[in-house]
């Protein structure tokens, strides 16, 4: 499996599930255009850019260059690196007629094709050897941040404590807290949140 430390931007679940299987990495989807108007998204990804830096790899047709130059516009170009798909005519499996513009987007494009895009970019590292410890799901369950009553309320103290948008689910989360703390930072914090109850 190929690793990135960057946060890889992609336009849907489908390009989300794809990347998925072949990438070790924070994999964000805009929703299609749904970026232009999702305040808190923008606010996140402009987050991730300041501490991981960015990937877009988006389809390769107008709408994904719109999305690309939108998310352009918004952070920083040295907080940015591009992954470019090549414009490569069909139709995905799931579909029943070719996009508008008859190209394959991420979702259909083959793995070994994505992957040479992400090293074209510059964005692949190597596996470390040692793994820094990651908050589990059972530690949200221990810390009160899922399976109880009160468990949506705590999730949202931790989601502003960590200056994140508060309608995340849990699993996303989970996924932002292993990207923008440590172990301990996180255990500090759940114990902080206990103790203002």
């Amino acid at each position: 499996m190929l690793k990135t430390d960057r946060v890889v931007i992609v336009e849907g679940k489908y390009d989300k599930i794809k990347l998925s299987s072949i990438l070790d990495a924070v994999i964000i989807e805009t929703e299609g255009f749904g970026i232009f108007s999702d305040k808190e998204k923008q606010r996140l990804i402009r987050r991730l850019a300041e501490t991981r830096g960015l990937v877009i790899l988006t389809d390769s047709d107008a709408a994904g260059f719109k999305i690309r130059s939108f998310i352009g516009s918004m952070v920083p170009a040295d907080r940015i690196k591009h992954a470019y798909i090549p414009d490569i005519q069909g139709k995905e499996r799931r579909k029943t007629s070719p996009s508008k513009e008859g190209k394959l987007g991420v979702e259909g494009v083959p793995q070994n094709i994505i992957a040479a895009a992400l090293v074209k970019a510059g964005v692949l590292c190597e596996e470390t050897a040692e793994p820094k410890k990651e908050v589990t799901k059972t530690d949200f369950y221990e810390d009160g941040f899922s399976g109880r009553a009160d468990s949506s309320e705590l999730r949202r103290k931790l989601s502003s404590k960590i200056g994140l948008p508060a309608r995340l689910s849990s699993n996303a989360l989970l996924q932002m807290v292993n990207t923008f703390m440590t172990y301990d930072d996180y255990k500090a914090a759940a114990e902080s949140i206990k103790r203002s109850l």
